[in-house]
């Protein structure tokens, strides 16, 4: 069921123009100040300019007083059209608006947007008719960051200014206190203070170090993640970090993803290259391939825990969420044209079971990824392939009700998929978990089986996660639950906390009981004020504590304080036992 993403036209057309407004103040404050894009973007705008100094946060302040003096002009922005030969002359001394111009093609007329009679931009519009349309908006610029000219980092690096900006300015407060309140859950920044991962700058960017606490949660999800696709008929493999470029050659790669690889070796130098594996799907269709395989083997399951490569741009780094080594969930499935529905149904229904389970379903949505026919060099098969397969994808998709977006040019160079996407808690979306068909590459590996008839065919592949990439569903689950993970998933479950020095021993064995019934459990014998220990406990989200004195001694019994459960006192250690048995057991959110 195809939803139409509706967006809100005049507020983009409305950030677009402030875009210029903000240029403009820029520029009248900056004459050396040389402009590149400015697009709207969710939550505003921005806008990357070449600067001969870095901005600072009182350069902020006399942009956006700039900006306010523009706004009560009350201008108008008036559209020009001029030739590519007008614009070249009119853009002569800013260099990026000439290498826009210049690909454009010879002959095209080129639009020019005018804000009063003194600025002008190179713009396609549309922009809302005057700057008096803009005066009751809420704006602000938020942050200035390096951008390098059109993402390549061969290029010059910019400064890119972000603005909120939004209809009113009671809109921009209540944004800004959301936002303020989102910045408490970052990942990035609470993933540290709670000791789930640290990041070293020498080690480089996008190759995070998993501290004990965030190693066992990534463990724990792994543990499950195996068991339940095993439940389900996957079986397990294990594949090599790296191939000879011949790998990669033969299912495509080389061709349409070499960038994007961490390539071992010089082509030119060496007969034999290697590069660290992006993916496993070239890996796995060996373990298909090592016998001759009948329509009675299929279909065949193959799940693995791979740890990738991935060459992403230094820009694009953020936390654990866009990392260059990641551990994924992934598998491939060798099915019939006849098993293909059922099959993706079925992991499409694993994958709901993990959301619903981690207690992230309600957050996602579902994007249709298709190629873009306009640009067929990314992809590699006909045209006839990938109706067949889009086509095949989108009636199964329907006959599910699977309520999802189209997004075109986003589908993998060999086939069209279904992106389960998550927002972070800045309302960023990145893909969580996929489900791909294919149908070209067991052809170029030579995928077949016998069917009935005694005729050889290509299986159709199903390419899918389960969880998706664990670094990325950590970073989830730690901004979902403000880093206070359920117990099941919680990396220490429950702490004793002796009251004096006196109840120390019967700390240890509360702490021994527990441990050896399998809990996540440790012990603060330390010489410390109470409130110290417990304010210390609450801060690092352990679940339960279990504080012991003198009275819970002498009737050996426990004090507790938990998370959505009454502080209790004079409570029996097996009631405790039973509960926390219990909420691990269903693992309860």
């Amino acid at each position: 069921m195809e939803i139409k993403e509706e967006k809100d036209l005049e507020l983009e057309k409305s950030r677009h123009s402030m875009a210029h407004i903000l240029a403009k103040a820029v520029v009248s404050l900056y004459p050396e100040a040389k402009l590149t894009i400015g697009p709207a973007i969710e939550d505003g705008f921005y806008y990357d300019i070449e600067l001969d100094k870095p901005l600072s946060p009182e350069d902020q302040g006399a942009i956006e007083k700039k900006m306010k003096e523009i706004l009560n002009k009350g201008e108008d922005f008036t559209r020009k059209v001029v030739s590519k030969e007008e614009a070249l002359k009119l853009f002569a001394d800013n260099p990026y608006k000439v290498e826009i111009i210049n690909e454009l093609p010879d002959g095209e007329d080129v639009s020019v947007y005018y804000t009063g009679d003194d600025f002008f931009d190179l713009c396609r519009g549309p922009h809302v008719e005057s700057a008096r349309k803009l005066q009751n908006m809420g704006f602000k610029i938020h942050s200035i960051n390096g951008a390098y000219w059109r993402g390549n980092e061969k290029n010059k690096m910019l400064q890119r200014i972000y603005c909120y900006c939004f209809k009113t300015k009671k809109d921009l407060s209540d944004y800004v206190v959301m936002i303020e309140e989102a910045r408490k859950r970052d990942h990035n920044k609470l993933g540290r203070e709670l000791e789930l991962f640290t990041t070293v700058d020498y080690i480089g960017q996008g190759l995070p170090i998993f501290l004990p606490r965030g190693a066992k949660v990534i463990q724990l999800l792994q543990r499950f993640v195996e068991d339940e696709e095993a439940k389900r008929g996957w079986l397990l493999t294990k594949t090599p970090f790296m191939a000879k470029s011949d790998l990669y050659k033969i299912s495509g790669h080389w061709d349409h993803y070499k960038d994007g690889m961490f390539v071992l070796g010089d082509e030119e130098k060496s007969k034999e290259v290697f590069a660290l594996r992006p993916m496993t799907c070239p890996f796995q269709y060996q373990a298909y391939l090592n016998k001759a395989r009948s329509y009675k083997d299929l279909p065949l399951r193959y799940n693995e825990t791979s740890t990738l490569f991935r060459n992403e741009a230094s820009g694009e780094m953020h936390g654990l969420i866009r990392v260059r080594q990641f551990t994924i969930s992934e598998g491939h499935l060798m099915c019939t044209p006849e098993q293909l529905e059922e099959e993706f149904k079925n992991c499409l229904e694993l994958a709901i079971y993990m959301l619903k389970t981690l207690g992230l379903y309600e957050d996602a949505s579902y994007r249709f990824s298709k190629w873009d026919e306009n640009n067929r060099e990314k992809y590699i098969g006909t045209k006839e392939q990938w109706d067949e397969a889009q086509s095949t994808m989108e009636k199964i998709l329907n006959d599910l009700e699977v309520p999802y977006f189209v997004g075109i040019g986003e589908a993998a160079f060999y086939g069209p998929k279904l992106d389960i996407q998550i927002k972070n808690v800045f309302g960023k979306e990145d893909t969580l978990i996929t489900i791909q068909i294919d149908q070209m590459l067991a052809q170029k590996f030579g995928m077949e089986y016998t069917d009935k008839d005694g005729s050889k065919k290509n299986p159709y592949i199903i390419h899918r996660t389960s969880i998706g990439c664990y670094e990325r569903t950590l970073a989830y689950l730690i901004e979902k639950y403000a880093g206070a993970f359920p117990l099941w998933l919680a990396p220490e479950q429950v702490k004793v906390l002796s009251l004096t020095e006196r109840n120390c021993d019967y700390a240890e064995k509360i702490k021994n009981q527990l441990f050896e019934l399998g809990f996540r459990v440790e012990c603060d014998n330390r010489n410390e004020k109470i409130g110290y220990k417990i304010r210390e406990a609450l801060n690092m989200k352990v679940p339960y504590l279990i504080i012991v004195g003198d009275e819970e001694e002498t009737n050996g019994t426990i004090s507790i304080r938990g998370r959505g459960f009454e502080n209790k006192t004079g409570l029996q250690l097996s009631d405790f036992i039973e509960r926390l048995q219990n909420e691990v057991k269903t693992k309860k959110i």
